[in-house]
């Protein structure tokens, strides 16, 4: 199995590097003590960025195994054992048998997930397993909506909201809103990316047997979708002052009752 270079890893970011977006530490909430699964984690700067925040133990979960490989290692850089943050290989649909717990306090996942899995129910019903009771389940995902947008504004209609079909000649993780922390060969799961509506993810979530906590939008993206979008100081792009805006993102927290 290959094991990465120092220059491999470099190239997936630095260990100590903060991979996670303000809002979604605000959201998440004091990880101190608590376990997490992160899936699909990419190269894992999510995860270790969970473990860095005082998480008890986090694990990864990517189909890529060289993404996982550079997890682990960028773990290994973190002094990080295993108790602390592991890793495995495997898709997202298989997490329940993949990964070392059946529950844990917050299962979180995003970042352009949903966009790679075509069967959103299977997911759900997946990643709702695996929250423990009194445990919650946090998506942070690029908004549906700014896919049926022109890429050149962002200010037109140009393509349906509601098609589910994989857009064509998408590749794996080649979005305007792909997570930079993904891997480009894991999209075992999915035969291309596609959008998915919000209340079809919602709908989901909540027939998987999850309480959905609250459902908020954000006018910030990852990535600079659109070319009249701009960076702000929090390392989100958005678009400029005066300009009607749209959401770019969308975040959900969904409990299990205790």
């Amino acid at each position: 199995m290959h094991s990465p270079t120092p220059e491999e890893r470099r190239g997936a970011g630095r260990a100590d590097e903060d991979a996670l977006r303000d809002f979604e530490v605000a959201e998440v909430g004091d990880v101190t003590g608590r376990t997490l699964l992160h899936l699909p984690c990419g190269t894992g700067l999510g995860v270790l960025s969970w473990a860095r925040r005082g998480a008890a133990h986090v694990v990864g979960l990517d189909p890529s195994e060289p993404a996982v490989e550079t997890a682990r290692a960028l773990a290994a850089d973190l002094s990080l054992t295993q108790d602390r943050a592991a890793f495995v290989a495997a898709g997202v649909y298989d997490a329940a048998e993949a990964v070392p717990d059946r529950a844990y306090d917050i299962v979180h996942t995003g970042g352009g997930a949903l966009r790679r899995l075509p069967d959103v129910e299977r997911w759900a019903e997946t990643a709702a397993a695996l929250v423990a009771p009194g445990g919650f389940l946090y998506l942070a995902e690029p908004h549906p909506l700014a896919d049926a947008l022109d890429d050149e504004t962002g200010s037109r209609v140009v393509h349906d909201y509601f098609v589910r079909d994989p857009w064509p000649d998408a590749g794996p993780d080649t979005g305007p809103d792909a997570d930079p922390d993904s891997d480009p060969d894991s999209d075992s799961d999915s035969g291309g990316e596609r959008a998915h509506p919000v209340g079809e993810v919602v709908t989901a979530l909540a027939r998987a047997g999850l309480r959905i906590d609250f459902l908020h939008e954000h006018d910030a993206a990852l990535l600079p979708r659109y070319g009249v979008l701009r960076r702000h100081e929090d390392g989100c792009y958005r678009f400029p002052a005066g300009r009607p805006r749209v959401p770019l993102t969308y975040s959900v927290k969904a409990s299990r009752p205790a």
